[in-house]
């Protein structure tokens, strides 16, 4: 049995992730595909468009064999603790033999240069991270400049052939090599394969090419237009659409959560929001000044951030701060992840998959939600009810007549049959 490894967000599911599963499949020559995606909040700091069962649904629908969840205290985080969280979860399976991961070089081993350096920490480098910090850089500007002078001083540009400083300006490349350096820290027998991203680069705004980027299908589904995109997914995906907005009416989008932001930035103390994970002194009352200025959370965004803060990472913070995740909280919680395997989809396979797992792993499999309680596990009850609490809040930001509450107990894992 070989399987492969997928870190998936599928917001929605388009062509993109159809080549990268296919291509997964077949360099890997694997006949089993786990799907780590996150659930109702996007590494970005946003909801996600649609419910993360829809999303399981597109998934399995479209060839993936399991849809696992990532848990929303890694789902909305910066790419170092959004690749923690899902390649510590793939690896705690015990029965990965790969992952396969895009990026805009597709190149790996400058890659695997980058995360061990991001590894090892060598003093020049750190030299140079502490420098660009103290001139007021954000830590991911700061260390893609500490790398660059890295990589120049020891001419690893010209070893690989590349241009160290457009690698580090993509997105996925990034998240590759977060990737690549977790599996180095668990010291993984996971292997990292990197598939060459196709189509519009990650955050086209137009439907320019035949495979679009996910930020085009959304601002179109958000603009109301779906049958604008029905070209640029596969059939099962538009179908799953379809049924998603003819139940629920709406996508969500974070400005959907302009009124319960701007309840919490006037009512909560100020010291109650520095202890928000990445909020650090002083960003603070940047938010609660520039919030007394705005209309909508896209302005918020705007008006708040800087070269230094950048602005996913206050949608992030907005994010944690509706959901309550404190660094203290996310600090006491970080050590005990993975403490569950939450499935969300699957089809017969799927299941041969689960079945090896339970053989293989320890970790305690979640199908029917409420049976979590009975592992009477502290942690992981904490850890899943942030899980079911995102779940609440992206129902609560859909704006419908009928209120949608507890979710996770009345909605079962999809299951697609021969």
């Amino acid at each position: 049995m070989k399987v492969v490894g997928l870190i998936t967000e599928y917001n929605p599911f388009h062509f993109g992730h159809k080549y990268h599963l296919n291509m997964a499949k077949k360099i890997t020559n694997s006949d089993y595909s786990i799907a780590v995606m996150s659930g109702s909040f996007v590494q970005r700091g946003e909801p996600s468009l649609i419910d993360k069962w829809t999303k399981a649904k597109m998934a399995i629908d479209n060839g993936v064999d399991l849809v696992i969840e990532l848990p929303f205290i890694f789902s909305v985080q910066s790419a170092e603790l959004f690749a923690y969280g899902s390649i510590s979860l793939l690896h705690s399976l015990k029965i990965v033999d790969y992952v396969v991961f895009g990026s805009e070089t597709g190149d790996l081993n400058p890659l695997k240069e980058i995360a061990q350096i991001l590894v090892d920490e060598p003093p020049y480098y750190k030299e140079h991270l502490k420098k660009n910090l103290k001139q007021g850089h954000s830590f991911s500007v700061s260390r893609s400049h500490a790398l660059e002078h890295f990589f120049d001083k020891y001419k690893l540009n010209k070893k690989h052939n590349i241009n160290i400083k457009e690698i580090l300006k993509m997105s996925n490349n990034i998240l590759a090599i977060e990737y690549l350096k977790n599996l180095i820290l668990l010291n993984s027998n996971i292997q990292p394969i990197a598939i060459k991203r196709v189509g519009s680069t990650y955050n086209e705004s137009q439907l320019n090419h035949n495979v679009a980027s996910a930020t085009a299908i959304r601002n179109k589904l958000i603009n109301g237009e779906i049958e604008a995109i029905k070209e640029y997914v596969p059939a099962k995906t538009f179908d799953h659409l379809i049924n998603y907005i003819n139940k629920y009416k709406n996508f969500n989008m974070l400005d959907n959560y302009t009124q319960i932001i701007n309840y919490l930035l006037r009512i909560e103390d100020k010291n109650k929001l520095t202890k928000i994970i990445d909020v650090e002194a002083g960003l603070e009352n940047r938010i609660v000044n520039k919030s007394a200025e705005i209309n909508s959370i896209h302005e918020l965004i705007q008006k708040v951030s800087t070269k230094r803060y950048a602005k996913t990472r206050i949608q992030r913070i907005l994010v944690h701060m509706m959901a309550n995740l404190t660094e203290t909280v996310f600090e006491e919680l970080q050590p005990h992840h993975p403490s569950y395997i939450r499935v969300l989809g699957t089809n017969d396979k799927g299941f041969l998959i689960l079945k090896k797992i339970k053989e293989k792993s320890n970790l305690p499999v979640v199908i029917k939600f409420s049976d979590y309680k009975k592992y009477s596990n502290p942690y992981l009850n904490r850890i899943i009810d942030f899980d079911k609490k995102a779940t609440d809040l992206f129902f609560l930001g859909l704006n419908g007549n009928k209120p949608y509450m507890n979710m996770d107990y009345y909605t079962t894992l999809y299951i697609k049959k021969k």
